[in-house]
């Protein structure tokens, strides 16, 4: 069952903060102040969906580990401390401020400071939780490239 949940759930945060990213650099470029504090408003309700993905990818991920710590694994599990401190440190108290602020409709230098710094620290989230989905894909197997078969060739034009 585990290994049905670890991917699952994974699959579950890494969309949930692409969708918070997306939805703050697109409502930034495109939309209304209004539009803006929307967002801004919604992405703290979205942690409700995301902090238990994030605690069960991580839990699960652990358990399946059964205590290796080299190679993939390794790799992964260090990657987990910043992914965590990034999310506690700055991304949860930066959605706090930016809804407070965008709420009180105060787009002020502040704001965009903190919004910029978020979306940083977003990307960066994103990306550390790409190369761990990669490097499950990689431990299972999972989308191998094929070798070309060397004596099957036909000549070429």
């Amino acid at each position: 069952m585990t290994r049905i949940i670890h991917p699952v759930a994974g699959a579950v945060a890494l969309t949930t903060i692409v969708t918070f990213w997306l939805s703050t650099a697109l409502t930034e470029l495109f939309a209304s102040h209004a539009s803006i504090a929307t967002v801004k408003l919604a992405i703290p309700w979205g942690f409700l969906l995301l902090v238990p993905a994030l605690a069960v990818t991580g839990g699960s991920g652990f358990f399946l580990a059964k205590g290796r710590r080299g190679g993939v694994i390794g790799a992964k599990i260090k990657r987990m401390p910043f992914i965590a401190c990034n999310g506690i440190l700055l991304l949860i108290p930066a959605a706090l401020f930016l809804a407070f602020k965008a709420t009180a409709a105060e787009f002020d230098t502040t704001f965009y400071a903190v919004q910029t710094l978020e979306l940083l620290a977003g990307a960066m989230n994103i990306a550390l939780l790409g190369l761990n989905m990669r490097d499950g894909f990689k431990m299972k197997g999972r989308f191998r490239v094929r070798q070309p078969d060397r004596f099957n060739t036909k000549p070429m034009l």
